[in-house]
């Protein structure tokens, strides 16, 4: 049977669970960019996702499947300059952007992820 790990847990959600060798990362928004432009808050949720990928004992270079939601579709580009910068040379997952409204005005950019072990 696997052990199910979950990382910083908050009242209704973990940040990331662990299960087998999968890590699964909740959407991450930009807490410390919220309301700033596309590129900062795509640059804040990476560096979150990064973050939280070393506590579970990844980086981004095991990243399996990414799912971006846009507030603003017509923000892909902006969003896919700081994307491509950041997405590990020859290991850029499986990946899905769409376009919608987001939990709270400030998010323009959300960003889910899964990743080995």
């Amino acid at each position: 049977m696997s052990n199910i790990t979950r990382i910083d847990v908050g009242p209704r959600m973990s940040q990331a669970v662990v299960h087998g060798n999968t890590v699964y990362v909740s959407g991450q928004v930009a807490l410390d960019a919220g309301g700033e432009s596309v590129t900062a808050q795509t640059k804040n949720i990476l560096d979150r996702i990064d973050a939280v990928l070393a506590k579970a004992g990844t980086d981004k270079t095991k990243v399996l499947s990414a799912s971006i939601w846009l507030a603003d579709i017509a923000s892909f580009a902006e969003m896919n300059a700081v994307w491509d910068a950041w997405v590990a040379t020859d290991n850029a997952p499986a990946r899905a952007t769409v376009e919608s409204k987001l939990a709270a005005p400030q998010f323009t950019v959300e960003i889910a992820v899964i990743a080995a072990l």
